[in-house]
């Protein structure tokens, strides 16, 4: 199937006509993610205080998500091209359930903390998973919702979902560990999946494409390109998440949270107000100024005397990183045969999973060798990487 194809039948008959049909799918992403996350904040003080282990097995257990997350994101999106994304979503949130299940049971082998963590390694790559169905079956059913020329947007808006949940499960997961413990925390991941299924019941199913569906290596074709311009940009992404707090604390600015929240803020704010500017410019085009952005945001960090240049480091690069996922996504699956969308988007994505898997830890080390501030100018060369990325983009035959 040629590239025009594909753009000329990316709508079914039945797409909603505007972005009012994609809200309750935002809905789903944030309740889903917010829940089946609240355990990430307060999961080391179990397992270490908990528990009684060390550091590595912490990192162990954070770090399983990680794993599944990656092997699992073809598999969900070749289920949600073949069984519909609805499904696909139902899939994850039975899973989400599971994993809460899973929580209660590592409780009842507290005195056995062997067991107990062997239990909770099981959930959290089944965290992954969940995750995964969930995100996929999103942005495949909101793509199906509209038309083609809201593409980019139904990528930003759902994504904008998703970084609102990472920014508010932290607090709500610690108050709920404060008041009830990690049995609180249990009980929210199972319980609310079930209920916001009571929210996708009711949606109206898209119906999964049929037909003789394209080689894997036909997609992978389409997709290589975006998926390793935003693999290099969100290395900047890992550098805020996993360093910009402990830059914080080693400079002893305070408080610690603050470039976080400004980079999480300025870039769910940009994807609400920017999020059709893919759309409208073309997702490349729009990525290649984005780069620069938040090129010029992490170089701030990286000179910053002061806890506030840091900070407006932080919050542009928030807005630089704001739409270069959702840009050069549209560029993946407007190149991508309609009736494997889902599998394009997990494509796609497995370079993000790839980028902070490995490309974090990466840079870790070079915090040890160099210091903390060397990291983000180490992550500013890696972002203007996929100004390159942009720019092939840019030359390659237009669509959509």
């Amino acid at each position: 199937m040629t590239v025009s194809m594909a753009v000329r039948t990316s709508s079914p008959p039945t797409a909603a006509p505007g972005m009012a049909a994609v809200l309750p799918i935002m809905t789903v992403v944030l309740v889903s993610f917010l829940v089946i996350g609240l355990a990430l904040p307060v999961l080391p003080l179990h397992v270490h205080q908990g528990l009684g282990f060390g550091t590595f097995v912490v990192g162990l257990v954070a770090g399983s998500q990680f794993a599944a997350s990656l092997l699992s994101r073809v598999w969900a999106g070749y289920y949600s091209d073949s069984s519909g994304a609805k499904h696909g979503i139902i899939v994850g949130l039975l899973a989400a359930t599971a994993l809460g299940l899973l929580y209660f049971l590592s409780l009842g082998f507290i005195g056995s903390p062997i067991t107990s963590v062997t239990v909770l390694l099981l959930g959290r790559g089944l965290l992954g998973v969940a995750e995964s169905f969930i995100i996929t079956g999103a942005i495949s059913w909101g793509l199906a919702l509209v038309d083609s020329r809201s593409s980019g947007r139904v990528i930003a808006w759902v994504g904008m979902a998703l970084f609102t949940a990472l920014a508010l499960r932290a607090p709500i997961g610690t108050a709920l560990y404060t008041v009830g413990g990690f049995p609180a925390v249990a009980l929210a991941t199972t319980l609310v999946p079930l209920a916001t299924l009571l929210v996708v019941a009711p949606l109206s199913p898209i119906p999964a494409r049929r037909g003789t569906r394209p080689a894997f290596r036909n997609v992978a074709g389409v997709v290589w390109a975006p998926g390793l311009g935003t693999a290099f940009n969100s290395i900047g992404f890992g550098a805020i998440i996993a360093f910009s707090a402990l830059m914080f604390a080693e400079r002893g600015w305070s408080p610690v949270w603050l470039p976080f929240s400004a980079f999480a803020a300025c870039l769910i704010a940009a994807r609400g107000a920017l999020g059709q500017l893919p759309d409208k410019f073309g997702g490349a085009k729009v990525a290649l100024v984005c780069v620069v952005i938040e090129a010029v945001g992490l170089a701030m960090i990286w000179l910053a005397s002061g806890p506030l240049a840091a900070t407006t480091g932080a919050a542009i690069t928030g807005l630089g990183y704001s739409l270069i996922y959702p840009g050069l996504g549209l560029e993946a699956v407007r190149r991508a045969p309609p009736e494997s969308r889902g599998l394009a988007l997990g494509m796609y994505t497995v370079f993000l999973d790839v980028a902070l898997g490995f490309g974090t830890p990466i840079l870790g080390l070079i915090a040890g060798w160099a210091g903390l501030g060397s990291v983000f100018f180490v992550s500013m060369l890696s972002v203007l990487c996929t100004a390159v990325v942009a720019l092939r983009l840019l030359k390659l035959p237009s669509v959509g």
